[in-house]
């Protein structure tokens, strides 16, 4: 089925693949703005939700950051969010109402502020308010947009000191190495020899666990995201070695025929006891849960590794709506809620 490109084409009217395929330009994004240098701030927050949040844990990861970054996806704010905090505000829309009340927040406490946004109200409050704008191109879904807040938030924190030095420049680099990386997922590669075409159809028809080490924990989160909204597929993530201490035991009971795939993404950079634990888990749980999908990120970089599995699961979870007899693009169920939520 999944050669069929006329199928593709009929279900995928948006291009979706299309936009997979251009991701890497999105990572040489130049925004242009000068955030001026926030004297005396001493931690980052950014709040965010789903595909405009998703970047910040990559920052965790890749490269790292010199002062304290924390993730927020909620209303309220942590109690030490004050005048030496920068706080982030990221939103696709613009109008994700989690985000607006946190920087609300933000802005009551004396925060330095930046926003991330294509638009909607976070843009007209910047506007507004004069709070340094990086405005991300429209025209996409939130999670096949994340690259760009990902440039973004380099173009932020690298001038400020608080990520290493040439962190922007590597960035850059790797897009174009991750360019080609897609040449064996394109639609016109056949099943026999598209890995991408192959996952999907062993995912076809279950729920998806996904694992990772703590370094890939992004890019399996990423994919958690894409399986969900791109197929309409529910999908669940967790990394090792938390795995070992609980949901480890969860696969030990019955039944033993388990509705699920099970993905792994392991890294050659990961911890050596992380590794192990992946190696000693599949062995005592034989038997116990479904054979885990081994998918063994390619790069010899951290950097490389998490744009390309990212990458490589956002064809995954793609090929996975087309065999869902789905059109991956649209989030219907997500406008009704919020609709209702408005009533």
């Amino acid at each position: 089925m999944l050669d069929d490109l006329k199928m593709i084409h009929e279900r995928d009217p948006q291009d979706a693949l299309g936009v997979a395929e251009k991701q890497w330009q999105q990572l040489k994004h130049e925004f242009n703005v000068q955030l001026p240098k926030p004297e005396g701030v001493n931690n980052v927050v950014v709040g965010g939700m789903g595909g405009s949040a998703w970047p910040v844990l990559y920052l965790k990861s890749w490269p790292g950051t010199l002062v304290p970054l924390e993730l927020i996806s909620n209303y309220n704010l942590p109690s030490y969010v004050n005048e030496h905090t920068l706080f982030i505000s990221s939103s696709y829309s613009g109008n994700t109402e989690e985000t607006l009340s946190a920087l609300a927040e933000a802005e009551a406490r004396g925060a330095k502020i930046a926003v991330m946004t294509a638009g909607g109200q976070l843009a007209e409050l910047a506007r507004q308010k004069n709070h340094p704008l990086f405005l991300i191109p429209s025209g996409f879904q939130p999670r096949m947009s994340s690259f760009y807040f990902l440039a973004a938030l380099i173009q932020i924190m690298e001038p400020q000191g608080f990520v290493p030095a040439g962190s922007l420049k590597e960035l850059q680099q790797t897009a174009e190495w991750l360019k080609d990386q897609p040449a064996t997922w394109k639609p016109q590669v056949p099943a026999a020899k598209n890995p991408a075409k192959q996952l999907a159809q062993e995912m076809m028809g279950k729920s998806v666990v996904i694992y990772s080490g703590p370094k890939l924990f992004p890019a399996a989160n990423k994919f958690k995201i894409c399986l969900n909204e791109n197929a309409k597929n529910v999908a669940w993530v967790n990394y090792y070695p938390e795995f070992n201490h609980n949901e480890f035991i969860g696969w030990s009971s019955h039944p033993q025929q388990k509705p699920y795939a099970v993905v792994e993404f392991r890294s050659s950079l990961e911890h050596e006891r992380v590794q192990k634990r992946f190696v000693v888990s599949e062995r005592l749980l034989s038997g116990k849960r479904p054979a885990p999908e081994v998918i063994v990120p390619q790069g010899d970089t951290l950097l490389k590794q998490l744009l390309w599995t990212s990458n490589f699961g956002d064809f995954a979870s793609l090929y996975l709506a087309l065999l869902n007899g789905l059109n991956p693009t649209p989030v219907d169920l997500v406008e009704k809620l919020k609709a209702e939520l408005n009533k």
